[in-house]
């Protein structure tokens, strides 16, 4: 069976909107957006090849997508280790708005309720699906018990608001800590699983 692995890049206050751009997604009055560059490191690059490099597909919210598919496709040269994966492999994209055929190379929507269809994909054969950003599939997956994996690069920063994958349902979910390691910027590595508990 495959897992899906949801990929964070995180605030010290659970806040993942717009980690790599000002106006990446300035939503709900947003104004911290690119928060993250500063901390990205060489092992925190490592990391997110490492990653791209072994899914075997990637689960992906509209949002998302748009950013990644108009951007990808044309990256640069020195970009390709992380543009190839990007590029090549199967992406399933979780959408009410976006039809089929997406422009995105092995590009499709996930048809029918999230769910029974991400159920479904991981009952296929093939590697590991993750999870990049996406904050709102992050959470409706994490709230149908279907996440298998967190990995986390939680910063040393404060933002005081933003968007979070982990709601306020009232829920208790134990994790797991399975790895981590702190990069030279200070930012937390941290890769978690549920547990029973």
């Amino acid at each position: 069976m495959r897992k899906v692995i949801v990929n964070e890049w995180m605030t010290l206050d659970g806040v993942v909107q717009a980690p790599g751009a000002a106006e990446e997604d300035t939503s709900g009055g947003f104004a911290h957006g690119g928060w993250h560059l500063p901390y990205f490191d060489d092992v925190s690059q490592a990391r997110v090849v490492q990653g791209l490099t072994e899914a075997g597909g990637f689960l992906l919210g509209r949002r998302t997508y748009e950013i990644f598919a108009a951007y990808w496709p044309d990256a640069s040269e020195e970009e390709q280790i992380t543009a190839r994966p990007l590029n090549t492999k199967p992406k399933h994209v979780a959408t009410t708005t976006l039809a089929e055929p997406l422009a995105w190379q092995n590009s499709t929507v996930l048809q029918g309720e999230l769910g029974e269809a991400v159920d479904a994909l991981k009952q296929e054969d093939g590697g590991d699906l993750h999870v990049i950003g996406s904050a709102a599939l992050a959470r409706a997956l994490i709230e149908r018990d279907l996440v298998d994996e967190l990995r986390f690069m939680i910063d040393p920063l404060v933002v005081g608001g933003g968007k979070r994958i982990f709601g306020d349902d009232g829920v208790r979910r134990p994790l797991r800590l399975v790895e981590s390691e702190v990069t030279s910027t200070g930012a937390i590595l941290a890769t978690y699983a549920p547990d029973e508990r």
